[in-house]
């Protein structure tokens, strides 16, 4: 109260020179910055600066004043009618449904104009949450599952769909590129949750919009972005923190500058991960299971001919690591019609131990005295150029142009052997796409969206082997070098897509919206190979194109404000890459080999949502159902290669595999989820996900499709005190629901029954607690207890166990 009244007076003491007001969050009175506020016609706009601080002199006494910040429900108010004590309250987007969406569209749109199964997860839930990745923060949303082969990873999962299935893309640039592979990918750590400002999900697929890869769903990652001010100011924010399970360590610090002509925002995150501790407490009754009583102490400069003991096997040796991110962002107004954002990104990883090879044995004994990522490094440089032309064939656009530069590289060598191989991947992506929307009515009931997109990716893939030299256990030197079979095209290898779409949205009445969409896209794939040493191919020097026409329909009915009905058709499909066709690589004795007669995939989807709010908007319970048809649908399986069915890689003798086209499969799934406000004190939210896949050609199951899982969270706000906890479970996945043939759900990982069969993934249940203290305006604490009981278990398909109980700790401040 104390401080409200000095800002009142302050406010009080300026207001013969300029009106000014103070805007504040309705829950806990703490000021509000970078509040946009606009008159009707958006001609005149201030933005409140650190202390919730607005001048809005320039604004008529009629005018009505729209405040808008996305993560707070829109306010509007005529001037006159402020308080007189200039003090203005916003209330926090409590609901999902009552937020504006990002993603759906490329633009602005309210959760009631959109049909398909969405969600979000804001800076605040990313700050109560305190996740050390961000895949960690992609297994809180509800309908996400996330799939890890080492500590340094994380695959998410979108109705029984991942790795190049699943679309990433961070500030509109898309993440995927051309060597985003089948199974599981690591790839979406490199974007730091301490950047974020947000993460949007449209589940299903969403071709028309996104193009190629989306067929389990799009997830956006937005970064922070900085916001001019009408005086100069600074704004600082420090993060540490740390978790006891890992020794994790993440110090991250942000400055944000502003001014009326220019804004910047300068990001730099580092995190130090230690070995993973998994759960004690057996509830699946399995004694050793994934227990690590040996391991490799190995490493690019120490050797040892064996294993060494392990001397907690509940510690996973072989799983530390560490990763920096940079991110600086300049925001630029050209004009009042037009702005311009500069992104620079950076994100680069130590070497990453592949936790699920270094555990991998054979004849009872460990494999692999090597087996890690080299540092992994993601380098964006985007520019981002807003248009408001106001046009009649254009009212606002966005184009972006971006480059992306992508290492990663894999190293192994086996305890039989001082051969080392080392191969390395790097690729160049180039992108430009524009998006732009006209309505088509004074009042915007019916929008025309459109778009166009260029990406071109260059693969370059090298490899080279090296054998060591040692002195008892010191690595001296190298005293031999021997060839290696690339992972990808030796002689380089291209995939460009060019794409262009048209998107219209109608308010056919006030109780519904129509919204649809057509898309055409492009594709071409060249790949060259030289040294044919291990595998001569039919063809040496491929060119292959392929082109689709993707499109959406989707409905939405509100028979009253408490209900809403989502229905939607809609298409997708992915074209092979360069990974799809061209890898070569070992796994469990198979060789997946190259198949250069592959072709696209396409995916028809079916989805029917229902939302019903409950207690004037204060709560709501949702299910969206869906059925999803692949067709064409590309799998892993046996192949033939110049008429042989194994083949000689590193030195042992293995199976030939490949992707291939099979002919159909279903996907039928849903999610059930409830959120809102229980009273004034109280908040909850649930949710649960079924999904089963199975082909209807060779009647298996497909694979990446996880057992029943979900949520239950409760959570107690008074004040500046904020308190939680949630029960996370997943059931059992029997094996006769594994797919045995793609070796994706890895179902050795499972434990073994008396019998000598695998038993499957167990299921589980955890208990969480978190907490959050507001000590000021500007200082944030965190405490936290992960999996109080100390359960242990494996997320399906999963190479390493789970963390066990972890009490954290986190200190956020902002100046």
């Amino acid at each position: 109260m104390k401080r409200i009244l000095l800002l009142v007076i302050y406010l009080a003491t300026h207001t013969s020179i300029a009106q000014s007001i103070i805007i504040l969050d309705a829950d806990s009175k703490f000021p509000i910055s970078n509040v946009v506020i606009f008159n009707e016609d958006k001609s005149k706009k201030v933005i409140s600066d650190k202390n919730g601080i607005a001048n809005i002199s320039d604004f008529a006494e009629n005018d009505i004043l729209s405040f808008i910040h996305i993560s707070y429900i829109e306010f509007e108010v005529l001037k006159r009618q402020i308080p007189k004590t200039n003090i203005v309250y916003l209330s926090s987007s409590a609901l999902q449904l009552e937020e504006v969406f990002l993603s759906a569209s490329k633009g602005k749109e309210k959760r009631k104009r959109i049909a398909e199964q969405i969600a979000v997860f804001s800076i605040k839930d990313i700050q109560n949450t305190a996740p050390q990745t961000s895949a960690d923060l992609l297994a809180e949303i509800p309908g996400i599952k996330v799939q890890k082969s080492q500590a340094g990873g994380g695959s998410p999962v979108l109705r029984g769909m991942e790795a190049n299935r699943v679309l990433l893309v961070v500030d509109g640039v898309r993440m995927n590129n051309a060597i985003y592979r089948k199974g599981h990918l690591q790839n979406s750590i490199t974007v730091a949750p301490t950047t974020l400002d947000r993460v949007e999900i449209i589940f299903g697929p969403s071709s028309v919009i996104y193009g190629s890869d989306a067929l389990g769903g799009v997830i956006h990652y937005y970064t922070r972005k900085p916001m001019i001010s009408e005086k100069f100011q600074t704004n600082i924010s420090l993060l540490n923190r740390y978790s006891s399970v890992n020794d994790e360590f993440t110090t991250h610090a942000g400055v944000e500058l502003s001014s009326k002509k220019m804004a910047s925002y300068t990001d730099i995150s580092y995190s130090k991960f230690g070995d993973v501790r998994m759960g004690k407490t057996r509830n699946h009754g399995f004694k050793d299971w994934s227990r690590v009583f040996e391991y490799s102490n190995n490493t690019d400069s120490f050797y040892n001919p064996i294993p060494v003991a392990n001397s907690n096997p509940d510690i996973q040796r072989n799983t530390a690591y560490n990763q920096t991110d940079v991110l600086q962002k300049f925001y630029i107004p050209l004009s009042k019609k037009t702005d311009i954002t500069f992104n620079f990104q950076y994100s680069a990883s130590s070497d990453i131990p592949r936790f699920d090879r270094l555990t991998e044995r054979r004849n009872d004994e460990l494999r692999f005295a090597e087996w890690y990522y080299g540092p992994q490094k993601r380098l964006l440089l985007s520019s981002q150029l807003e248009v408001q032309p106001q046009k009649k064939w254009m009212k606002q656009g966005t184009i972006t142009v971006a480059y992306q530069d992508i290492h990663e590289s894999r190293i192994n060598r086996k305890f039989t052997s001082l051969n080392r191989t080392i191969r390395k991947e790097n690729v160049a992506v180039f992108s430009i796409n524009g998006d732009f929307s006209i309505p088509l009515t004074p009042t915007e009931d019916r929008i025309l969206s459109y778009g166009l997109e260029f990406t071109y990716n260059d693969v370059t893939s090298t490899a080279q082997g090296k054998t060591l030299a040692v002195n008892g256990n010191e690595i001296i030197g190298f005293s031999d070098t021997f060839k290696v079979q690339t992972r990808y095209p030796d002689g380089g290898s291209t995939y460009t897509t060019a794409a262009a779409y048209i998107d219209y949205r109608q308010d056919i009445s006030k109780k519904s919206t129509l919204n649809t969409g057509i898309r055409f896209t492009d594709t071409r794939l060249t790949a060259k190979w030289i040294d044919d040493t291990f595998i001569t191919l039919p063809d040496n020097d491929i060119s292959l194109n392929n082109s689709a026409i993707t499109a959406t329909l989707g409905y939405i009915y509100k028979p009253s404000t408490a209900w809403q009905l989502n229905a939607v058709l809609s298409s997708g499909f992915r074209s092979p890459n360069i990974d799809d066709i061209g890898k070569v690589r070992e796994k469990g004795g198979n060789v997946t080999v190259p198949n250069i007669n592959l072709r696209p995939e396409f995916a028809y989807n079916a989805e029917f949502g229902v939302l019903k709010y409950i207690n004037e908007k204060k709560f709501f319970v949702g299910l969206a159902t869906y059925f999803t048809l692949l067709d064409n649908y590309i799998v892993r399986d046996h192949f033939l290669l110049n008429g042989s069915t194994t083949i000689l890689y590193d030195g042992e003798i293995a199976n030939t595999v490949a992707n291939v086209n099979k002919n159909t499969a279903y996907i039928i799934g849903g999610t059930f989820t409830m959120r809102g406000k229980l009273s004034k004190r109280f908040k909850a939210n649930a949710s649960i996900t079924y999904t089963k896949g199975r082909t209807y050609d060779t009647k298996e199951p497909l694979s990446s499709i996880p057992p029943v899982f979900g949520t239950v969270a409760i959570t107690h706000e008074k004040g500046r005190f904020e308190m939680g906890l949630d029960y996370k479970f997943s059931g059992r996945k029997k094996p006769s629901d594994y797919n045995i043939t793609e070796t994706i759900d890895r179902i050795e990982q499972t434990p073994i029954t008396t019998s000598g069969t695998f038993y499957g993934s167990p299921a589980w249940a955890t208990l969480n607690f978190n907490s959050k203290y507001r000590v000021s305006k500007n200082i944030d604490f965190l405490i936290a207890v992960e999996n109080i009981l100390d359960i242990h278990y494996k997320e399906f398909a999963s190479g390493i166990s789970a963390p066990g109980r972890n009490f954290l700790f986190s200190l956020m401040a902002n100046f």
